[in-house]
């Protein structure tokens, strides 16, 4: 899949608010990730409505599933979040002489 392509798709998935919500708290879980009912529990939402919005965001690849027995554990992709928002800053400001690209030219040639 094109990377613009796949970029505006994860934004795509992360504009919805309950969706943002859910990722918002398997980042906040860190790597251990949270089974399908702790997030359920801390988004408070019905589980066909959370299944729906995690189906979502595993199908861009910003979650992960796992399967522990009989429990599903859901976990943000931190390489694909590092990803987007490495996409969104890598030109920032580039345009205008002060943005990360230009600030490490600087010091590079100050070296």
């Amino acid at each position: 899949m094109d990377t613009t392509l796949a970029i505006a798709k994860r934004l795509e998935a992360l504009g919805n608010p309950t969706r943002l919500g859910i990722y918002r708290a398997l980042v906040r879980a860190g790597d251990g990730g949270l089974a399908v009912g702790a997030l359920q529990d801390r988004i408070g939402i019905p589980a066909s409505t959370l299944s729906h919005h995690l189906r979502a965001l595993v199908g861009v690849a910003l979650v992960t599933q796992e399967r522990q027995g009989t429990t599903l554990i859901c976990r943000a992709n931190y390489p694909v979040m590092s990803g987007l928002v490495a996409f969104l800053s890598e030109e920032c400001c580039v345009e205008s002489g002060c943005g990360p690209a230009s600030r490490r030219s600087a010091r590079e040639e100050a070296v």
